[in-house]
């Protein structure tokens, strides 16, 4: 089990960064599309504003790529590799992965892209 103070355990659960107390997002489900990459302004507990900047989550399109690639991989060895199919279903086992995870791939885009820039601070942490 991921501990809170960990920059993992901020990445996985979408929680504040810097007191890893509240989730980042308006709504906890990926899954409700309209509210995927709905962010709250700041965390309610420690006051640590999300966007540090107008347009600060852009990078994080960078590290999405890197993360779909991971994704992918995955896909490809679990299809082709352990249960042998053919590389044309490879593909479309790699592209229906990258469609049905998009939403979790973009939240932890967005949650490595924040943790990259903010720290755990202890102190902010709730007894």
């Amino acid at each position: 089990m991921i501990k809170k103070g960990n920059k993992l355990y901020s990445i996985l659960y979408g929680t504040c960064p810097k007191c890893h107390e509240e989730s980042m997002y308006s709504t906890k489900n990926p899954y409700i599309i309209t509210d995927t990459l709905k962010v709250n302004e700041h965390c309610s507990n420690c006051n640590t504003r999300y966007r540090l900047e107008p347009s600060f989550f852009y990078g994080s399109m960078y590290v999405s790529y890197g993360v779909g690639i991971g994704f992918a991989a995955v896909a490809f060895v679990i299809s082709y590799l352990v249960l042998n199919a053919s590389l044309k279903t490879s593909f479309f086992a790699i592209i229906g992965t990258l469609v049905v995870f998009m939403p979790i791939i973009m939240r932890l885009a967005r949650n490595i892209w924040i943790n990259l820039f903010m720290s755990y601070d202890k102190s902010l942490a709730k007894k």
